[in-house]
């Protein structure tokens, strides 16, 4: 298949490799990004898939928890540029968003659209409010938890967000572990939460890579096996260095203060979002010209 520039192009803005690498490898999987990136790392030919998962939309997280700590919400809404993101009127939003979002146990975007607040339908809020900042204003994501032991919350510059449902003596326990998992982003609880088909696919990487070192195979297994191993400790909160003491793992701080975290979400502004890149000069252009039509 015909592969065009602009999926070389993007391939070579995630991973850094040159054009023809990029072409190469798109032509190989059939133009699939993603599977291109995943024979790239096998192969030791990329670099880094250095923007993958990039925040790129703009727009803010909010979180709001309940005063009694045992139910929470936290969402996001998108919009194009920063300059309207930083408006009262989107903030105002957001905020009345999250406000209704808790009250009503909202758990996806429709739930959320549908809601009525006083006759009006908070899809029709949106509508107006894109009308007049004259930007596309987009429900992302909403999140809605019930608390096993008491919900802790933090949020970092309106762009990243956690909520976390943890059981401690200690009440700064639960802020410090969220702000932990808002600077390290962990994707589960424990380990042993990792879903089997994501080990299965680094375990099919590292085991490329390692077969290109040209050890032997016992050799190269044990490498997997260690690889798989420090995989598993990156991605989960127990295995994480603590941001505050980066001698002591989360795991053994929980262990320590007799806690236990149930579950937490991370919100991240525009997370998984390709932004599309424009020519301010051009698009200056084009509506002076449109102007003059």
């Amino acid at each position: 298949m015909g592969i065009s520039a602009k999926l070389v192009k993007e391939l070579r803005e995630r991973t850094g490799e040159g054009m023809m690498e990029c072409k190469k490898f798109l032509e190989k999987v059939g133009g699939d990004i993603e599977a291109a990136i995943d024979e790239m790392r096998k192969s030791g030919a990329a670099k880094a898939a250095k923007k993958q998962g990039r925040i790129t939309a703009e727009g803010l997280v909010a979180v709001r928890v309940a005063d009694d700590k045992k139910t929470a919400v936290i969402l996001e809404i998108n919009c194009e540029t920063d300059f309207v993101s930083r408006g009262d009127d989107f903030k105002g939003f957001v905020d009345f968003c999250s406000e209704h979002a808790l009250a009503n146990r909202c758990n996806d975007i429709s739930a959320l659209a549908d809601l009525s607040v006083d006759g009006d339908i908070i899809e029709a809020v949106r509508q107006n409010l894109t009308a007049k900042v004259g930007e596309n204003i987009n429900f992302r994501r909403v999140h809605f938890i019930e608390a096993k032991g008491k919900i802790s919350s933090y949020v970092h510059g309106v762009r990243i967000g956690v909520l976390i449902d943890v059981d401690a003596s200690d009440d700064d326990l639960g802020k410090d572990l969220a702000m932990h998992i808002a600077a390290s982003s962990p994707i589960v609880v424990a380990g042993e939460d990792v879903p089997e088909e994501l080990i299965a696919k680094e375990k099919e990487i590292y085991a490329a890579q390692a077969a290109e070192s040209g050890k032997p195979a016992d050799i190269v297994e044990k490498m997997v096996v260690g690889r798989v191993r420090k995989f598993l400790e990156e991605v989960s909160l127990h295995g994480q260095d603590f941001v505050k003491d980066p001698n002591t793992k989360v795991g053994a701080l929980l262990k320590q203060q007799g806690a236990t975290v149930h579950r937490f979400v991370r919100f991240e502004v525009g997370e998984g979002i390709e932004k599309r890149a424009e020519n301010f000069a051009d698009e200056v252009m084009a509506q002076v010209r449109g102007n003059e039509e």
